[in-house]
């Protein structure tokens, strides 16, 4: 009998925590978003997400839909609404940018806050992905490290530093946020300088990966002389990539 009501709570737990979930709807092209993420926001009672992030999925958000736009100054006050919804039984998607575990853990904390519990995710397409493809770099190869985030940046920009002296690659997304926390591929590249890393690692900065595809090639060093917009990711490559290891080409290919 109590083995039961333990599976009864269950079971209502489940039922409970899955009228809410959060997706990653891709690196801003609504091309990117998977199958089962569409269908989830067209089934949806309550889509919510950042204004940029909604404005890339408009197009598959039913007319029904109640939609909750929040920016960082208001997210705590407009998740709360969400929160609300969800326990009052409608079924809410929260829309992340790219996948969710790249850049949006911190966001997805304070969704489960606002709920008072975990809540379902579903992964996403991120930019980092994109660029690997784009630049041909192998993840086995490549660290993925991101600044886009509130809190202390010292342990990451540390981390990053030991990425590059280990021979690996390194994918980085920047912190375009005020001046006073700012780590743009300037100031990502002048750290790195500072502490030893040299200045010849080639460098690359895409911008709007998905849309006008602007892209930047040159050196660490050559990097702290350019700007470049929020919507910025980088790619500094080792100085000693690692040979392939695949077999040898038959001789009368290599000839």
């Amino acid at each position: 009998m109590h083995r039961n009501k333990q599976s009864e709570l269950k079971l209502y737990k489940k039922e409970e925590t899955s009228m809410i979930i959060c997706i990653g709807a891709g690196p801003g092209d609504v091309g990117y978003l998977t199958q089962r993420g569409a269908e989830l926001i067209r089934d949806a009672d309550v889509v919510a997400g950042f204004n940029a992030v909604i404005k890339v999925v408009e197009s598959v958000i039913p007319a029904t839909a109640e939609v909750v736009l929040m920016n960082y100054r208001d997210q705590v006050a407009q998740l709360d609404l969400v929160a609300a919804a969800h326990h009052a039984g409608k079924k809410c998607v929260v829309v992340f940018m790219g996948d969710i575990h790249f850049s949006g853990f911190q966001y997805l904390e304070r969704v489960e806050r606002a709920c008072g519990h975990p809540v379902e995710s579903l992964p996403g397409i991120s930019s980092a992905q994109i660029l690997a493809s784009r630049a041909k770099v192998c993840f086995d190869e490549t660290t993925f490290i991101t600044f886009h985030r509130r809190g202390d940046l010292t342990p990451f920009k540390k981390h990053l530093v030991h990425v590059l002296n280990d021979a690996r690659n390194a994918i980085v997304i920047p912190c375009p946020w005020d001046a006073a926390r700012s780590f743009m591929p300037p100031h990502i590249a002048a750290y790195l300088l500072e502490n030893g890393v040299s200045p010849d690692h080639p460098t690359e900065v895409w911008e709007n990966l998905t849309r006008a595809e602007a892209e930047w090639h040159g050196t660490l060093a050559e990097c702290m002389q350019k700007e470049f917009s929020d919507m910025s990711i980088m790619l500094i490559r080792t100085l000693t990539p690692m040979e392939s290891q695949i077999e040898a080409a038959p001789l009368a290919l290599a000839n």
